[in-house]
């Protein structure tokens, strides 16, 4: 095949595509500014654990590896709501039980996609080297050794961004003319707590659920993790009267906490040690186009579209991401900058439209879980899809369990909406223009 790519970021997306692109037969240079996460050089307080989903599991079986990442991640059913009384709400994500996201942390996922791809004679993997900027005409990196500061150049037939929200391949195609760019940040932060094992080793909450504590204009999540504890993450505004930047002494955030979640303080012995040593984290969407420059240079994961985390969706995506990039380079073997076109065509309504959902579903999780109204919703959705199977499907499930694209399972969402809602209210307006004329013919 004679081409040679040089990726730039071996996180998820990158040590998953360098697999795919050397089961092609590609030469393939992975650069990662990090230092190799099998050596256990992990940054605590930023996971966000992950929930691999349909879209994520699909990619992973083309390189046989989903068997192997599922014996490490714990299957979530539904939502496991906590009412501020400490009251218990589950709400199950599907009517069928063996339908469910699965909680996976990101170092054990990172490790096995890298060792996938280093297989493959044909995959290199550096770390420590930061790409400083990109030359894309020649194309070729040019990359920092992070321990000595030595540079050095990457030089390949294309160079493929995988390099995070950040993205350092991104910054040099903005200076092209044209090439549209946004992002937008939440006025939300967010910060990494744990909820440990109890003293026996096991979960101290319902394991195979994700846990939510909503109030309002912000909110708390747990997820599961093998070793017994959880992963939690509270989602809260960094300015206000109840903020970060207002909660900053041990007795504010004692009392913000008994306050508001007072059922999992009793499980947090680490909290105020958790909440002044991990970073508060900010939550940005970024939305670019185009995603490749010629058949030079191209994009992909969050640095062609970072979302923000609430539909569990952003690491699928990019999962999703690769799988298309493969099909395009199928295709068009012998037409890079055709296969990148197509690529791009393919991807960015769709990445667009879980922009949105993800930005919606923040607002669903935090303000609506808790209400009875919305349990009522959802369990309408679960009847409507037993009574027309293959007809209706709820949104939820096309996006989590289905690899219907994502701005078509909106589309769809919207009109079976519409159908239901409007059906809904001529079934009541029947149902009440007949209790009048009952009730006329009583009184005549």
């Amino acid at each position: 095949m004679g081409s040679k790519f040089a990726l730039i970021g071996s996180g998820l997306a990158g040590g998953l595509l360098a697999g795919f692109l050397g089961r092609r037969g590609y030469e393939v240079d992975l650069f990662e500014r990090r230092p190799d996460p099998r050596a256990g050089n992990t940054v605590g307080g930023r996971s966000i654990n992950l929930a691999l989903s349909t879209r994520g599991i699909h990619a992973l079986r083309q390189l046989d590896l989903a068997d192997e990442v599922l014996r490490h991640a714990i299957p979530m059913r539904g939502r496991m709501i906590h009412d501020k009384a400490g009251t218990l709400h589950f709400s199950p994500y599907d009517r069928d039980p063996n339908k469910c996201i699965n909680s996976i942390g990101r170092d054990v996922l990172n490790t096995i996609v890298i060792q996938a791809a280093q297989r493959y004679a044909n995959v290199r993997v550096m770390f420590n080297q930061r790409c400083t900027d990109v030359d894309l005409n020649a194309p070729a990196a040019h990359l920092v050794q992070s321990e000595t500061n030595v540079p050095s150049t990457a030089r390949a037939d294309a160079i493929i961004g995988v390099d995070g929200a950040f993205s350092a391949v991104r910054g040099a195609m903005q200076r092209l003319s044209p090439f549209k760019y946004s992002q937008s940040y939440l006025p939300h932060g967010y910060k990494e707590l744990t909820i440990p094992p109890s003293v026996e080793g096991s979960w101290q909450m319902e394991k195979n659920a994700l846990h939510i504590w909503p109030r309002r204009s912000f909110m708390m999540i747990a997820l599961p993790n093998p070793d017994g504890s959880f992963t939690c993450t509270l989602f809260w505004e960094f300015e206000g009267p109840c903020s970060f930047a207002t909660t900053q002494t041990d007795d504010e955030v004692r009392s913000f906490f008994d306050e508001e979640f007072p059922d999992a303080v009793a499980l947090m012995p680490a909290l105020l040690d958790d909440f002044k040593r991990n970073p508060t984290g900010s939550l940005v969407t970024i939305r670019c186009a185009p995603w490749y420059y010629e058949d030079k240079v191209t994009l992909l994961g969050d640095a062609s579209h970072a979302v923000v985390p609430f539909y569990g969706q952003g690491m699928n995506a990019a999962f999703e991401d690769c799988v298309v990039l493969d099909e395009c380079l199928a295709e068009f073997p012998n037409e890079r900058k055709r296969a990148f076109a197509e690529y791009f065509d393919r991807r960015k309504e769709n990445a667009d439209a879980l922009a949105d959902l993800a930005l919606h579903n923040f607002i669903e999780m935090r303000d609506k879980t808790a209400s009875r109204v919305f349990r009522a919703k959802k369990k309408l959705e679960h009847t409507l899809e037993g009574w027309l199977p293959g007809v209706y499907l709820p949104l939820y499930t096309m996006v989590s369990f289905t690899r219907i694209p994502y701005a078509e399972a909106a589309r769809r969402a919207l009109r079976q909406d519409r159908i239901v809602y409007t059906g809904l209210l001529v079934l009541v307006f029947v149902v009440v223009t007949l209790l009048i004329g009952v009730l006329r013919r009583i009184s005549g």
